[in-house]
């Protein structure tokens, strides 16, 4: 998944946007196994896709997912958030039903919270001090 970093361009929109995802399993229960996140990786890749979003990086751990997206204004974070946790749980829960089934017994899959933070190249020191270093007219 390492791809460069770069500045994308709308029609009328020139954008790079980051958000650093954490998914975590319903109870915390350690579900993951290799084979698993393989299929969320691709899972998640397409969904990004169908948004016109990238998944720029991801890796998991038995209880926990963390996603790198880079996607365009036009995408409600919190309307990617609910399709990647709702598709993933009902394609999950599908192909590694006998799997899961030893860790949930009701249909349920991630906890029904999650992390997301923004990401960049510059600080926000350095974008403060870029803010304020403007040349504001005297007149």
């Amino acid at each position: 998944m390492a791809k460069t970093i770069s500045i994308r361009t709308g029609r009328h929109v020139v954008f790079s946007l980051h958000a650093h995802l954490v998914f975590v399993t319903k109870y915390r229960r350690h579900v993951f196994n290799k084979q698993m996140l393989d299929f969320l990786m691709k899972t998640f890749s397409d969904i990004c896709q169908n948004f016109d979003a990238e998944l720029v990086e991801f890796e998991g751990e038995e209880d926990h997912v963390h996603l790198l997206v880079n996607y365009p204004p036009k995408v409600a974070l919190s309307k990617l958030v609910n399709s990647l946790k709702g598709v993933s749980s009902r394609l999950l829960r599908v192909t590694f039903k006998q799997h899961i089934a030893k860790y949930y017994w009701k249909n349920v899959f991630w906890s029904p919270s999650y992390f997301v933070g923004s990401c960049g190249g510059a600080s926000l020191d350095m974008i403060k001090e870029y803010i304020q270093n403007q040349q504001r007219p005297y007149f």
